[in-house]
């Protein structure tokens, strides 16, 4: 049985770039960065392979080129399981540069995806966390095998190399006016005025995190 494997690149490790395609009021917002390195022993202490991850890269654009949506959250659970609640954004592509798989997000006007918008209109840096299942050698070396992506997420900037990310989601919930600004946020996304006044809190309380 594959182990579960979860990946945390900083904002810096990532090299995010944002990107805005479409014409006006229906424009979009991409990421642009490093999903996974290979080739290098990482912060857990495991090793991936260019060949790995190239092949699980080619995989995964197969599944979008075949019309699957390959969607990410907001942080990541404990599992492989996708929660729709929690949905940021979508992969529309990855690729191969180097040792290194990269990819291309399309933020989602969902209310987490206007979460992460928010935080990135307002300054804040955000990495991703690469999510699939693989072999880890049992020889010590930490070498991964059989390598599968199942999608990348968006997480907070860990605070240190190695360090696990803040819980973004739950950090909002538990900041005063956090929660009741994400269940308006839900009630109101068809309504543009009422999600400025929604984008214009949220950076409050994003400012009273750092």
């Amino acid at each position: 049985m594959k182990n579960a494997l979860t990946e945390h690149l900083s904002f810096d490790q990532a090299q995010l770039q944002l990107e805005r395609a479409g014409e006006g009021d229906d424009k979009s917002l991409y990421l642009n960065g490093i999903c996974i390195q290979g080739d290098i022993r990482n912060a857990n202490q495991r090793f991936y392979p260019t060949s790995e991850i190239a092949r699980a890269v080619k995989t995964l654009n197969e599944q979008i080129e075949g019309g699957y949506s390959v969607l990410g959250e907001v942080d990541h659970p404990a599992d492989l399981r996708i929660n729709l609640d929690r949905v940021s954004h979508m992969i529309t592509k990855m690729w191969m540069d180097g040792p290194n798989g990269y990819g291309k997000m399309k933020v989602l006007p969902t209310p987490m995806g206007q979460l992460v918008q928010t935080m990135l209109q307002s300054g804040v840096k955000l990495g991703v966390s690469s999510r699939g299942s693989g072999n880890v050698s049992e020889s010590g070396d930490g070498k991964v095998s059989d390598f599968e992506i199942i999608t990348v997420d968006v997480v907070a900037q860990p605070s240190a190399p190695g360090a696990y990310p803040t819980p973004v989601y739950e950090h909002l919930m538990n900041t005063l006016g956090g929660e009741k600004a994400f269940k308006i946020a839900q009630e109101v996304q068809g309504d543009p005025k009422a999600q400025k006044y929604i984008a214009e809190n949220l950076v409050n309380i994003i400012r009273k995190l750092k």
